[in-house]
């Protein structure tokens, strides 16, 4: 179990979408324009040596998986949890080639969000290179990001 954990005082219940999704109906990524959100834009002052097992986990796996992170620069959920998920990826030297970002506006709009069943955000959805959904974070967990995807990704590959 990975370390440095931490308690969220609330957390709400909410139907999540189906993890795993078939190749079958995942939309095609042929953005022109790559699209970034500032709130990924990794914390300056996260401490990568206290989340060291999140940070080997991610870079375990960095050049076979794909993160693709759902949020907006105005939601207060994204620029609580955004900045230091951006900043394991970097620890983790995660590609950028390895991370799509895509904002949505204040109704929840804006591109797969139909297709990939997105209602809350941030949602972050981890997929390997043939477009099979692996895991899911959505909105808030007990933990953050980088740590509840981590404790995915090792029980996944376990």
């Amino acid at each position: 179990m990975i370390a440095a954990r931490l308690e969220s005082p609330a957390i709400r219940e909410r139907a999540e979408p189906d993890c795993r999704r078939s190749s079958a109906v995942k939309p095609a990524r042929t953005q022109a324009v790559r699209m970034s959100l500032e709130t990924m834009r990794p914390n300056p002052t996260w401490d990568a040596a206290s989340y060291e097992e999140a940070v080997d986990t991610l870079a375990a796996h960095s050049d076979e998986l794909v993160y693709t992170v759902w949020g907006g620069d105005w939601c207060a959920d994204c620029r609580a949890l955004l900045p230091d998920f951006g900043a394991a990826l970097e620890a983790a030297a995660v590609p950028d080639d390895r991370l799509e970002e895509i904002p949505v506006n204040q109704d929840k709009q804006g591109p797969g969000v139909e297709e990939y069943g997105i209602e809350y955000i941030p949602t972050i959805v981890v997929e390997t290179d043939d477009g099979e959904e692996i895991i899911r974070f959505v909105e808030e967990e007990d933990v953050p990001p980088a740590v509840w995807l981590a404790e995915q990704l090792e029980a996944e590959f376990a």
